[in-house]
């Protein structure tokens, strides 16, 4: 049977509500090597947050200010950047919030596509309540998959739900640059916004945090280093303060990534004032699931759902319900969704094909890697040091100077960066990494192979590094753990 978008039929093998990214993957894992049906349930655009407002156009709208800053530290070298060519190429990126390619591909992959708002209606049941009004609903022989994302969390400060500040939303498909923002949050989003606000020309950022430094998950020198690059690019950061009232009186909504009104008033907890075209906040995510008919299952609407390491959502009755991405807060990241979607598929698959052997998610969520592709980025995976010691590792470090390196060297003249491996002494293998300074997302992938694979640092020590690159600093690292060692 071909793949069709809201098709005359009312049962699948497998149910996806959600189609992002992830959900995607769950559907196309599912099927693609056994035979099972599938059918995506989305009320947005296929493709989700990343594809459209998250991931995708904030690296768009980063890059360009990564190469000029890259171009003011290489003698001989220029480059100007011109904001509305970012916004138009940006907007390439993310096919002009059109979804007919992601909804192409689904079809040609062998995936359904029902357009409408999904909620469980009891086991294996989904209820689609569409855009015209009517309802339809839907039976899964096999499974459903919960992939319904989060949304950004607004804390309770009096006026500013009222002042419609923008979120993530606004600030990834802005159609202009505020003159002066205040961001609310240290955390990536807060960090990556302040970072192209400031670099596509907006005259004041400032960045209201709560603690003390920025990046709080990371290893403690990598917030340290971000929070010195956007003080030197200009940008007023204001450490352990929060927002004690916003005043928008002109506030309204003039449409997303659109200033939404007259100046805004912002009162830290020390009476300081700030004054500003637009706020963003970016203060942490909720999970969409307060309103996708969990009750009717025997689960508690709102918050995260608890999953096991084949994705199965604890606490429902059988072997039929699935949860992926931000909704089961393992790890809200785009790639690691991902990988949760084609565990969960494949764990369907052989769940209908009799199969006890099931692939689990455990080891992938070892690795756990992310770039914040900030100037200077942050690469990382594993545990910090902390959270090594936290988890009782007999813990060893190393750390290393990245400008030291002759690959960094002909990078830039005046490289800044860190690098940091946390090994565990008794096993011999690295547990987490850390990277701070241009050109180091790339270095991100090894360090999680060895993390995952579980490498003997003796053996690491054989892994050449290419010269003169940035890679080279594994082996420094090496090299300096060898000394300490010693």
């Amino acid at each position: 049977m071909t793949a069709t978008v809201d098709p005359d039929r009312s049962e699948w093998d497998v149910i996806v509500l959600g189609g992002a990214a992830a959900g995607e993957n769950a559907a196309q894992y599912a099927s693609q090597f056994s035979g099972l049906s599938s059918v995506l349930v989305e009320n947005a655009l296929l493709g989700g947050e990343c594809s459209y407002w998250a991931c995708m156009p904030s690296k768009a709208l980063l890059r360009p200010v990564e190469v000029v800053d890259a171009a003011a530290h290489l003698p001989g070298v220029s480059a100007q950047l011109d904001p509305a060519a970012v916004l138009a190429r940006r907007d390439v990126v993310i096919n002009g919030l059109d979804d007919s390619s992601q909804v192409k591909w689904a079809l040609n992959t062998g995936i359904d596509v029902v357009r409408g708002y999904g909620r469980l209606a009891g086991e294996r049941r989904v209820v689609v309540s569409r855009p015209d009004g009517s309802s339809r609903e839907l039976t899964a022989g096999q499974a459903v998959v919960i992939d319904t994302g989060s949304c950004p969390a607004v804390p309770d400060v009096p006026g500013l739900r009222a002042a419609l500040p923008w979120v993530s939303r606004d600030v990834t498909t802005m159609r202009e640059v505020p003159r002066r923002v205040v961001v609310l949050g240290g955390g990536v989003v807060a960090c990556e916004a302040a970072t192209w606000l400031k670099g596509l020309g907006a005259a004041e950022v400032t960045v209201v945090h709560r603690g003390t430094r920025l990046l709080a998950r990371n290893e403690p020198f990598a917030g340290t280093l971000v929070g010195e690059a956007l003080q030197d690019a200009g940008v007023r950061l204001c450490y352990g303060r929060t927002m004690a009232e916003v005043q928008r009186p002109g506030a309204r909504d003039t449409g997303e990534g659109r200033v939404h009104g007259d100046e805004v008033r912002v009162t830290l907890d020390d009476g300081t004032v700030i004054v500003a075209d637009e706020v963003v906040v970016a203060a942490g995510r909720t999970p969409n699931t307060d309103d996708i008919g969990l009750e009717t299952v025997g689960l508690s609407p709102g918050g995260y759902l608890d999953v096991d390491d084949h994705q199965g959502v604890r606490g429902a009755a059988g072997t039929w319900l699935y949860a992926i991405g931000d909704v089961c807060g393992r790890a809200l990241l785009t790639h690691m969704a991902k990988y949760q979607a084609r565990v969960a598929g494949e764990v369907i698959a052989a769940r209908a094909a009799g199969s006890s052997d099931l692939p689990s998610a455990a080891l992938g969520h070892i690795g756990l890697p992310q770039v914040v592709f900030t100037t200077p980025e942050v690469g990382s995976a594993g545990m910090t040091e902390q959270q090594a010691r936290d988890a009782g590792a007999d813990v060893e470090t190393v750390e290393y100077d990245p400008a030291a390196l002759a690959g960094t060297w002909v990078m830039s003249a005046d490289y800044r960066g860190r690098a940091k491996l946390v090994v565990d002494r008794a096993e011999d293998v690295v547990l987490g990494a850390t990277f701070v300074g241009a050109g180091i997302a790339e270095l991100v992938h090894s360090a999680t192979t060895a993390i995952v694979g579980r490498i003997p640092v003796s053996t690491l020590w054989h892994v050449v590094p290419s010269y003169p690159t940035v890679s080279e600093i594994w082996l420094r690292l090496l090299e300096t753990l060898r000394t300490q060692r010693h």
